[in-house]
């Protein structure tokens, strides 16, 4: 069966997330329409995120983990060793993936607050789940299958909706003209619902209800923060295409929403 963190641990886990949406609104629209290649900010971003990925690996098989597994009241003899794996793995696999789409892909300025919100809600995701992880001793079985598939979906829709655009974005004829086509056709904001599956199947793997806040939390932070005022910042950049875009294709999930 899978434990539950205890509940003054989890009212400041909580606090964290708020504080990190909290700071993150206030800066999250100063960067569009800015074009800056940001080199120190984002070999910032990548050590930071290195040395998350080497606390989360010390807390789950680490030498940390004794200490960890006794702050939240589970047995380290009834840990998941394959989840623990699994959950690892997935931390890798965005590591690489978003570290690559920043240095290959990402075309706008990174202000140097970002630098440090990004790691942050990385600490989330690499630290937090991997914590909850430790939790929970249940057998793998179809529900965690389930989480992997939602989580390769979810980084395939993020990435890829990305790479599409910026091919299309990089033919001269397409210049001052808005992106419509491939995975944008099925949600304007396809690449905001990738980044909710995938942050949601960690949840899954952990097994333990409290870390549904996290995904839950950026859902909301998506739905009714950011995507708002980028669709504002679209529309005021593009007038009528964007309007005919926004009336002819889902918000943010397909066929949904």
């Amino acid at each position: 069966m899978c434990d539950y963190v205890p509940i003054f641990k989890i009212r400041t886990m909580r606090r964290i997330i708020f504080y990190y949406f909290a700071f993150k609104k206030i800066k999250v629209m100063d960067m569009y329409g800015q074009q800056n290649k940001s080199i120190p900010q984002k070999i910032t971003i990548f050590i930071l995120e290195m040395v998350l990925l080497w606390v989360a690996y010390q807390i789950m098989f680490g030498m940390w983990n004794s200490l960890v597994s006794g702050w939240i009241g589970t047995d380290v003899e009834n840990q998941s060793f394959t989840r623990k794996v699994i959950v690892f793995i997935f931390s890798l696999i965005v590591f690489f993936r978003i570290n690559a789409m920043m240095f290959f892909w990402l075309k706008r300025k990174i202000p140097w607050e970002e630098s440090f919100s990004i790691p942050f809600a990385f600490a989330l995701y690499f630290i937090g789940f991997a914590i909850f992880v430790l939790t929970c001793s249940k057998v793998f079985d179809w529900f965690d299958y389930l989480g992997i598939f939602i989580f390769l979906l979810g980084s395939f829709l993020n990435t890829f909706s990305e790479i599409q655009r910026n091919v299309w974005k990089k033919k001269p004829e397409h210049k001052g003209q808005l992106y419509t086509k491939g995975l944008f056709g099925l949600s304007m904001h396809i690449n905001f619902f990738g980044d909710v599956l995938w942050v949601t199947a960690y949840a899954m793997l952990t097994r333990n209800w409290y870390a549904g806040i996290i995904p839950l939390w950026l859902f909301c932070f998506f739905a009714f923060y950011n995507i708002p005022k980028l669709d504002h910042y679209l529309s005021g950049k593009y007038g009528q295409q964007f309007e005919a875009y926004k009336s002819s294709t889902k918000k943010f999930i397909p066929f949904i929403y």
